[in-house]
């Protein structure tokens, strides 16, 4: 794995996916590689976003106020960046009740009207753990840790936690059968890219039969959108429960902060007896206001990665292909026509991802379906500018609750289909384990 003659055999593909998000690309190595316009946006598009950006950092406040007045009456947050710091990755956090990136999505056995999570009565489908000066939040959460310890075949220990969460306070009665799942605040970068991914490339993917006897059998999730009242492909969030990077700014205004939009409005709070709003169906956040925040999301650039031609990462790349990973962290994609976005369409991208659901196994099981999504499934998340996560935001904290405090333990999570690979990674010996780590942080 170490000659010279097998690095020269994968250069010409390292150095293609150097623009890793097309022409919106930046070359950006510090605390703000996440945080940049998309390098081709000019004019209209350019000032779009620029308000947009001022959206997504309002920091909102209780009414009556001269500015950004809604917050409440229950939320987890009061601001998006807040969530999603420097518009990347929230650590897992050491206090979890107050303002965190985390939040804990709800449901009772059941299926909504369109197939969807059953909504907790008296709580709604995200628990809210902060809440306005006068009304009770739903609930503070609480974990405890389980370890194990995972011993590679290197002979070197690895410790894995797992968080388990639950409710304590509660404002009412917690209902019986409650099933919960921890969420933290992924990167908004690159979003639109993934959005103009044309649906029929990643249905190509899926093979829910898993008919090629490959033991990966990803499949889409499809997903209510309420801005069309349709089913659709679903492309955002944890199990790709939002069809659209509209839907998804919409909802977390609405869940996360507790701000009626034209989408969502009603409050989250509503018909509950900790909703303190005088006027529950009023919407808060004006079209434009969304609108702008969603433009910003849609067209943030995406960083470069780094020492494409070096040695190390040139094998790591080769590893990962070789020991299964790229099977559902796809490298490459090509969107299509985006409407009203020309800087994002037409891109030859790199995000590392199939954008299909896939059984992760027992250890990463929430035990919530979410529309096509059973407990056990996620899907697949991108991989560009992982290695900036640490210069970013200042922690290595990885998966959907952050458990993973680098990379090593997030790859030793994976289990059910990726299983093969796991083991694959365990049996490396110490030094191709270190090469494959650094071509991960070379994304």
């Amino acid at each position: 794995m170490t000659s010279c003659q097998k690095s020269e055999e994968i250069k010409p593909q390292s150095e293609s996916r150097l623009y890793a998000g097309g022409e919106t690309t930046i070359f950006e190595e510090s605390s703000f590689a996440f945080s940049s316009p998309a390098s081709n946006l000019t004019g209209d598009n350019l000032a779009q976003h620029l308000d947009g950006d001022a959206a997504f950092e309002q920091v909102f406040v209780t009414p009556p106020a001269p500015l950004n007045q809604g917050l409440g009456s229950i939320y987890n947050n009061s601001s998006c960046i807040a969530c999603h710091p420097k518009d990347g990755r929230a650590p897992h956090p050491t206090e979890l009740n107050g303002f965190t990136g985390l939040f804990l999505r709800g449901s009772i056995v059941g299926t909504d009207a369109h197939g969807g999570p059953l909504p907790i009565p008296g709580f709604g489908d995200q628990i809210q753990q902060n809440s306005v000066i006068g009304t009770k939040p739903e609930a503070d959460f609480a974990v405890v840790y389980t370890e194990t310890v995972v011993t590679l075949d290197d002979g070197t220990p690895i410790t894995l936690r797992k968080p388990v969460y639950y409710l304590k306070n509660t404002y009412i009665p917690l209902p019986s059968q409650v099933m919960l799942s921890p969420r933290v605040g992924p990167p908004v970068f690159g979003l639109g890219l993934l959005e103009a991914i044309p649906e029929e490339d990643i249905v190509a993917l899926a093979d829910e039969q898993d008919s090629d006897r490959d033991g990966i059998s990803g499949k889409p999730n499809y997903v209510w959108n309420h801005e069309t009242s349709t089913m659709q492909l679903g492309r955002f969030g944890w199990k790709g429960i939002n069809p659209t990077v509209l839907q998804q700014c919409a909802g977390a205004y609405n869940n996360d902060m507790g701000i009626t939009n034209p989408y969502f409005p009603v409050e989250n709070s509503f018909g509950q007896t900790n909703n303190s709003d005088p006027n529950p169906n009023d919407p808060e956040l004006d079209q434009q206001s969304l609108d702008d925040a969603t433009f910003y999301c849609r067209t943030l650039a995406v960083p470069a990665p780094r020492n494409v031609n070096d040695e190390e990462v040139l094998i790591g790349e080769k590893l990962f292909e070789t020991i299964g990973c790229a099977k559902c962290h796809v490298p490459k994609h090509k969107t299509g026509v985006f409407p009203g976005i020309p800087e994002i369409s037409n891109q030859t991208i790199y995000p590392y991802s199939d954008m299909l659901l896939h059984d992760m196994g027992f250890g990463l099981a929430d035990d919530r379906p979410s529309f096509n999504a059973n407990g056990q499934e996620w899907k697949t998340r991108p991989l560009w500018g992982i290695g900036l996560t640490e210069v970013v935001g200042g922690h290595t904290h990885f998966l959907h609750d952050g458990r993973a405090r680098n990379l090593t333990e997030a790859i030793l999570w994976h289990g059910g289909e990726a299983t093969k690979s796991t083991s694959n990674f365990k049996s490396l010996d110490t030094q191709n384990r270190k090469v494959l780590i650094t071509f991960l942080n070379s994304l």
